[in-house]
């Protein structure tokens, strides 16, 4: 990794927050605060601006002899090369579809042609059913066998115990979560792939959640495939896949016949959204140009992750002191200081999550409430009905949005 030296300079948070047009929005006569990044977060008009110029003024199908077909080849080759700095990958192993949850399914259904009763794959029981659901499927398509490593509730942590009794020489894959888009836990994933490797299985990382956050090194983990989605940093709904060249070209993909059978198209079903191939990259130019020093795109996201890290410690770590001394107000997952995102879900006695995000909503305070697709984790902490309610800090959060919250809170505990 590039040594990117302390004085760095990364914009303030008021300069992050001016390229942003929804923080223009009011609500009931107050400034809104968007609690709701973990779920997706809000766009820079930088980002819409590429977006909309594609759509005007280059878009075409790809592949043909006229000048828009060859700009937008030559844009999603671009796209490709900004999203590997964003990876720490080549541009070849670089996929692009709809979401992450259809091109996990696309994956699992590829691998999973080669597999059969005897073979296992491991999940966790701290993940988004995303990274559950597509390997389930082949449990009723191909006969495999399923296991799931136990979360400790009292940490939201894995039990890396029980992660490492079940990986054993029938494992096929490995399907970890890099971070909990429920609880915020950061799991070691570097350990975990080493487990894996060991047995002969392959890993794929959800770091759907963690890619906002942390900036991803798909060669540091040395994992074989990683999904993430460029909605929940600062892009449009389009998702992306990493896969090591070599695991990519080998995989039995269903696909037409005449369509390129070379990486990474082979596994790019159908046409793309390609103005959502655009605006991603443009998602991550726009994370790299808050750095002004840096000799490449990857230093700069170096830095402003490393910044963006520190800030959002700041945050979460306000923002649980500030519920912690609240009665009746019950945090789930690690506290501050543990590996974690500054995402924090919370639960509050005598009031639903809903009716708790309904009422931060009239003092425009915008977050989500639910199990947010996690659905074991919400079921081993006892919220299968209600879920909980969840705060995410993004790069635009400040602390006087996170104590308008904590001052909602604290009011509804006192009526």
């Amino acid at each position: 990794m590039s040594q990117i030296k302390p004085n760095v300079a990364v914009a303030s948070v008021d300069e992050v927050r001016a390229r942003f047009p929804a923080l223009e929005r009011r609500h009931n006569g107050q400034a809104v605060a968007y609690f709701d990044g973990p779920g997706g977060t809000q766009v820079p008009g930088v980002v819409a601006d590429r977006v909309t110029d594609y759509l005007l003024h280059h878009n075409a199908n790809t592949h043909w002899a006229y000048p828009t077909s060859r700009e937008t080849d030559a844009l999603i080759d671009e796209a490709r090369h900004a999203l590997a700095d964003f990876l720490n990958s080549s541009a070849d192993e670089v996929v692009f579809g709809a979401n992450m949850t259809t091109l996990t399914f696309h994956l699992a259904r590829a691998l999973g042609r080669g597999w059969g009763p005897g073979d296992e794959v491991v999940v966790t029981e701290l993940d988004h059913h995303a990274n559950v659901a597509p390997w389930q499927q082949l449990v009723r398509e191909r006969g495999i066998t399923l296991r799931m490593v136990r979360m400790d509730p009292a940490t939201g942590s894995l039990d890396h115990d029980d992660l490492a009794r079940l990986i054993n020489g029938r494992t096929r894959l490995l399907a970890i979560g890099a971070a909990s888009n429920a609880l915020g836990t950061i799991s070691d994933v570097g350990a975990a792939v080493g487990l894996a490797h060991a047995e002969g299985a392959q890993v794929f990382v959800d770091a759907v959640h963690y890619a906002p956050h942390r900036l991803v090194d798909v060669r540091a983990w040395d994992c074989d495939f990683l999904a993430c989605s460029a909605y929940k940093f600062y892009g449009p709904h389009v998702g992306v896949l990493y896969g090591r060249r070599e695991a990519l070209a080998a995989l039995d993909v269903p696909k037409l016949r005449p369509a390129p059978d070379t990486v990474p198209e082979r596994l790019e079903t159908g046409t793309k959204s390609h103005e959502g191939v655009v605006g991603a990259a443009a998602a991550v130019d726009f994370l790299a140009g808050l750095a002004t020093v840096g000799a490449t795109r990857r230093e700069r996201l170096e830095a402003v992750f490393q910044t963006l890290h520190d800030r959002g410690s700041s945050l979460l770590g306000r923002l649980w002191s500030g519920l912690e001394g609240i009665p009746g107000v019950r945090l789930h997952g690690p506290g501050p200081g543990q590996p974690r995102t500054p995402t924090l879900s919370f639960t509050m006695d005598r009031h639903t999550p809903e009716t708790v995000c309904a009422r931060l909503a009239e003092r425009a305070l915008f977050a989500s409430h639910g199990d947010f697709y996690a659905t074991t984790v919400a079921e081993r902490l006892g919220r299968a009905g209600d879920g909980f309610v969840r705060i995410g800090c993004a790069c635009y959060t400040t602390d006087d949005e996170i104590d308008r919250l904590i001052a909602v809170v604290a009011a509804m505990v006192r009526e």
